[in-house]
């Protein structure tokens, strides 16, 4: 009897042990599902909208980097909606959404928005709204999804969006020189009391001249984070632009090199366009000897005014997704080529639709209609002194900024865009 007993609590301790064991499979499997930004695979549908595969298809490489067969992705086709959804002799049905080529709403006004319209009805001028700006970026461009890290932190390597793109669409071939980077600035958020809100409003301060004496640098410092570009100056233009800085975005050959015109507290942010970049940024974070030979194409900064826990990495994938994605530049095999880099003001703003609840801008916009405005805010150089750039392509990233604007994804406040 005493046998009989034991034989039943072994086989009912070891069904309980197999019990859990299963239970603690479908737990993580399900964690890992919701880490979509850390799957691997989820890099195949970061350039659906530039006609490349979804879904698991087969990675093809050529010249060691991967490239993605192409296909038509045939639910964000303008012209082909339209025939569809038409029965022989009949109209179109009115029913049918329709969208651009790369996915975006072709109505941005439409009334797809009145449920967000109705949802944030109650919040008063002022008052953050939290979830705001994706909320209205899914319902004009259904495949945006929110979550992205804005700096590189020390799992970057697990990214699989960035990990096998080269600069500046990626880290590959970085890994030593972010991991150095990485553990002597230890830092990889925002700061803490910026990171404990339950809502934030950010605003992009371009450096166009249309900002100049517009008076808003009042109304520019009452958001939470405020995110400036390369070199552009603050000291002297405060009443245009505002006197607070959270973060200054650039890369080497933008950076102030004047130490005294560097803001206090704020936070250094290097957006890397090619591998010199990187290791530029490691000479700083060490204060090392910056050389000026290292492939740069103008003198650069061999100084910044910041200790290590200042300093961040953006995370390359803004400026993968901004250019692919959301702008339609060239694939180029993932590579850098004429036409297909974003530029940072552009970045920037997609930066800040993931991880902002609200996003203003000011200061963007050329009116090539107007050849002696000012084309900075800071400087007398007349517009008229653009010329045609080889990385950049200003009349897409025009198209796009236009539709964020249009839809109230952002907020303009100089009317420039």
């Amino acid at each position: 009897m005493k046998m009989g007993v034991l034989v039943f609590m072994r086989n009912l301790l070891l069904a309980l042990c197999l019990f859990l064991v299963l239970g603690f499979l479908y737990y993580s499997a399900w964690k890992l599902h919701l880490l979509r930004w850390e799957d691997s695979h989820s890099m195949l549908h970061a350039f659906d909208s530039v006609g490349h595969s979804l879904g698991s298809g087969r990675r093809e490489k050529k010249a060691g980097i991967p490239t993605l067969p192409s296909v038509a992705p045939s639910h964000i086709v303008a012209d082909r909606t339209q025939k569809e959804s038409q029965e022989p002799g009949g109209a179109p049905e009115p029913s049918v959404i329709k969208y651009d080529r790369l996915g975006f709403l072709l109505k941005l006004d439409s009334k797809v928005q009145a449920e967000i319209a109705t949802r944030y009805a109650n919040f008063s001028d002022g008052i953050c709204k939290p979830g705001y700006a994706s909320a209205v970026m899914s319902a004009i461009f259904p495949k945006f999804s929110r979550p992205a890290p804005m700096f590189l932190d020390d799992s970057f390597r697990k990214w699989g969006k960035i990990r096998e793109f080269v600069p500046p669409f990626g880290i590959k071939g970085q890994d030593n020189l972010i991991k150095a980077i990485l553990s002597a600035t230890k830092e990889y958020r925002l700061t803490p009391a910026l990171d404990s809100l339950s809502c934030r409003r950010c605003i992009i301060v371009g450096n166009g001249g249309v900002l100049a004496n517009k008076s808003l640098g009042s109304k520019i410092d009452e958001y939470e984070v405020v995110v400036r570009l390369n070199s552009a100056p603050v000291k002297g233009f405060e009443k245009d632009v505002g006197s607070k800085t959270t973060l200054r975005i650039t890369y080497p050959e933008g950076a102030i090199q004047k130490l005294e015109q560097y803001e206090k507290d704020s936070l250094f942010v290097l957006a890397g366009f090619k591998w010199q970049d990187f290791k530029w940024l490691k000479y700083i974070v060490y204060k090392e000897k910056v050389s000026a030979s290292d492939g740069f194409w103008k003198s650069v900064a061999t100084r910044v005014p910041r200790e290590p826990h200042e300093i961040r990495i953006l995370n390359p994938y803004f400026i993968q997704e901004a250019a692919f994605s959301l702008i339609g530049l060239p694939f180029n095999n993932g590579l850098m080529g004429r036409g297909n880099i974003p530029t940072l003001g552009s970045v920037a703003i997609t930066m800040a639709l993931h991880n902002c609840d609200e996003v203003a801008v000011a200061g963007f916009g050329y009116d090539m209609n107007l050849p002696n405005a000012p084309l900075h805010y800071y400087e007398t150089i007349k517009m008229a002194a653009i010329k045609e750039s080889w990385t950049h392509n200003i009349q897409k990233e025009k198209e796009f900024l236009r539709k964020l604007v249009k839809a109230r994804v952002i907020n303009d406040l100089t009317s420039g865009i």
